[in-house]
């Protein structure tokens, strides 16, 4: 079964051929990071736009990439949500627009099970039930995922997620935008145990998430520092944030990991590339005996490879959408 992907949640414009749920015979992204970067962050209506330029375009080129022509697609899946509302109107207009043409069943996609079906791709040998942790810059959530397109969720972030923290002291200090990616770079050159940052804890939710108080943090210590007149070591600043995130990242995990008997574990979304999280959690597993699995790059970041894997099994359990299918940019796990 061939299903042709579509992803325009956010700055990417990204279309993909996926075969049976695990095999990705194309994934083309058309990137807008150098158009945003000029603005320190994602512009919605330019990214509007840019997807309306590119949509037909990468579509053409992922069929030509995978050989096929849509007479052989079977179906067509799409994210509608959650993501900005004017990007996600682009790629659900163009889906229904195939679907409709061509007489092929339409299949909305929920973003956040896009990167946690993104393991499957690499990993044949995963199959439900496993933990699963998605971070990423719009969301930190950590679920179960009791059966395909089936979530427990466990955990949410109460504020800030850990990507859009990293993207705010990423440009508190300087970097440019995307953050995440310069944090990691910049942190290697640091030292993470130079400053102690606050690692959040909620009561009562042990596996709820807080990233605002060490945003403030970092803030505060470099207001301070600017005050005084101090030189900030800002690679010793990024890898002490940067430890103080992962931290509780892995220690959320681990801790659910051990409670739920769950011997499998999936790091899933864009802060899953981040190569000191990937680390951590490494460590942790081996550590615990645990099994543990995450994407390539290519497939950490937003992609239509991972939306035509989840939309694939949405299929197979009897999704199906209509013409009303609409863009929901604030749409819940679970929800759809």
């Amino acid at each position: 079964m061939k299903i042709l992907a579509i992803e325009s949640s956010c700055d990417e414009t990204a279309a993909a051929v996926v075969e049976d749920g695990r095999q990705v015979l194309s994934n083309v992204i058309s990137s807008q990071i150098d158009l945003h970067r000029l603005y320190g962050g994602v512009v919605p209506e330019i990214a509007s736009r840019k997807h309306i330029e590119r949509i037909n375009q990468v579509i053409r080129q992922a069929l030509d990439d995978a050989d096929t022509e849509l007479e052989d697609i079977d179906a067509v899946g799409v994210t509608y949500g959650p993501g900005l509302v004017g990007a996600l109107l682009v790629g659900v207009a163009e889906a229904k627009a195939i679907s409709y043409a061509r007489g092929l069943p339409l299949v909305g996609v929920h973003h956040i099970e896009g990167h946690i079906s993104a393991n499957y791709i690499e990993h044949p040998e995963l199959e439900p039930p496993f933990l699963c942790l998605v971070v990423s810059g719009g969301h930190t959530q950590l679920a179960i995922v009791e059966d395909y397109g089936k979530l427990r969720i466990l955990g949410s972030t109460r504020d800030d997620a850990a990507g859009e923290a990293f993207d705010k002291v990423a440009r508190a200090i300087g970097l440019p935008y995307p953050g995440g990616p310069e944090i990691d770079k910049l942190a290697r050159e640091g030292n993470p145990q130079a400053i102690t940052f606050p690692r959040a804890r909620i009561d009562g939710a042990p596996y709820d998430f807080s990233f605002s108080g060490v945003k403030s943090a970092v803030l505060n210590y470099l207001n301070h520092h600017k005050m005084q007149g101090k030189e900030i070591e800002k690679a010793d600043l990024a890898a002490s944030f940067q430890q103080s995130v992962v931290s509780v990242l892995t220690d959320h995990t681990m801790r659910a990991a051990e409670e739920f008997h769950m011997d499998r574990v999936a790091v899933a979304g864009g802060v899953a590339a981040n190569q000191c999280l990937r680390k951590a959690m490494k460590e942790a597993c081996e550590k615990r005996g645990l099994t543990l699995y995450y994407p390539s790059p290519v497939y950490c970041t937003d992609n239509a490879a991972m939306i035509g894997v989840a939309a694939y099994y949405e299929y197979r359990n009897g999704t199906r959408h209509g013409w009303d299918l609409n863009a929901v940019p604030n749409l819940k796990l679970g929800e759809h």
